[in-house]
């Protein structure tokens, strides 16, 4: 899984999740990747390093964390959580789920489930629109 730096024509900047470089490339071809403020189908990559070189004696600003803090992980949780509160639960059907609706064999809904890495790169590649997300079972922290 690669996470690449996107830009449209129109200067929004975000990131998206490819199984590989060429995954990402066929699926522009197909207009499948759109900006996630204006949905514009002209993506460009960027750069994606974290670190680009300005040259041989010019410094480069370098931030160190630490991780995130309790604040920002009870967030992250809660969204997840309030996400996977509004979707149909499928559980191990995921990947046959979310086929039909993609392929029009079903009405459109929002579901989630469960898919091994494999069944997961599969969808991707087919460009199927997903966001793996962990969501442990209620009352469970793992």
């Amino acid at each position: 899984m690669i996470v690449l730096n996107l830009s449209c024509e129109q200067g929004h900047h975000f990131e998206g999740w490819f199984p590989s470089s060429e995954a990402f490339e066929n699926q522009c071809q197909r207009s499948l990747v759109s900006c996630t403020v204006c949905a514009s189908t002209e993506i460009t990559r960027l750069p994606s390093s974290p670190r680009i070189s300005k040259g041989a004696t010019e410094p480069i600003e370098t931030k160190v964390t630490t991780g995130p803090t309790k604040e920002a992980v009870a967030t992250v949780l809660n969204a997840i959580a309030k996400i996977a509160s509004e979707c149909e639960n499928v559980d191990q059907d995921f990947p046959d789920e979310v086929r039909k609706i993609h392929y029009g064999e079903t009405a459109p809904r929002n579901i989630r489930g469960i898919a091994t890495v494999e069944e997961t790169l599969e969808m991707l590649e087919e460009g199927i629109p997903l966001l793996p997300l962990p969501v442990p079972p209620k009352g469970e922290t793992h």
